[in-house]
C-alpha cells in the first residue's frame, strides 16, 4: 500500500486509492479480493501479494499497458520509462 502511495506522489499521472477490504465488502467483492494486498490497475489488471519494489513497479506498468524492458541486469526487468 505505501509503495502505491509513493508512486502516486512521485508521478502526477498516477492516483492511488487504498481501501480497507473488511470495511467495504461490496467493493471487495466487485474486485474479487481474496487476499491482501490486492492491487487493481485501471479497474482491470490486478495482482495479489506484496512484491519487491522493482517487481511492483513492473507489474503496475504492465497492468497500465506500458511496455517494460526485460533487458539484462540484476534484479529483473527495467522499470525505467524511455523517452
Amino acid at each position: 500500500m505505501s509503495l502505491a502511495n509513493r508512486l502516486a506522489l512521485a508521478a502526477p499521472q498516477i492516483r492511488a486509492v487504498c481501501i480497507e477490504a473488511n470495511e467495504f465488502p461490496r467493493l471487495s467483492a466487485q474486485f474479487g479480493v481474496r487476499g491482501v494486498p490486492h492491487t487493481v490497475i485501471n479497474r482491470g489488471g490486478a495482482f495479489v501479494g506484496a512484491l519487491p519494489e522493482r517487481d511492483f513497479v513492473a507489474a503496475v506498468l504492465e497492468g497500465a499497458g506500458i511496455p517494460v524492458d526485460e533487458g539484462p541486469g540484476p534484479g529483473g526487468p527495467s522499470t525505467e520509462l524511455g523517452g
